[in-house]
């Protein structure tokens, strides 16, 4: 299965013969990202896809020099026990 992550303006996503199978929206507060939502299809869970996408968003972030408010509570979970996202907190 291809796992690349893609972006598109509000989301990363991955997708799996030609649908999307996993998802974290984000919509822009100031110069913040506020994580909103994460989203994995059940037939996908319990894998990697959702931590794939907090690490896009976090790579993202970091290129365009962005904070993360982690209103999800997946991305906020995450956050939490890992403190390599500490300099992205907003």
């Amino acid at each position: 299965m291809n796992r690349d992550v893609q972006h598109c303006q509000g989301a990363f996503f991955v997708e799996h013969e030609g649908r999307r199978i996993a998802e974290l929206t984000y919509a822009m507060q100031g110069d913040d990202a506020v994580a909103e939502h994460t989203w994995v299809d059940p037939k996908f869970r319990g894998g990697t896809l959702a931590r794939d996408l907090v690490e896009a968003l976090a790579a993202w972030a970091r290129t365009e020099g962005r904070k993360v408010v982690p209103a999800c509570a997946y991305v906020q979970g995450v956050f939490a026990r890992d403190e390599r996202y500490g300099d992205l907190r907003g």
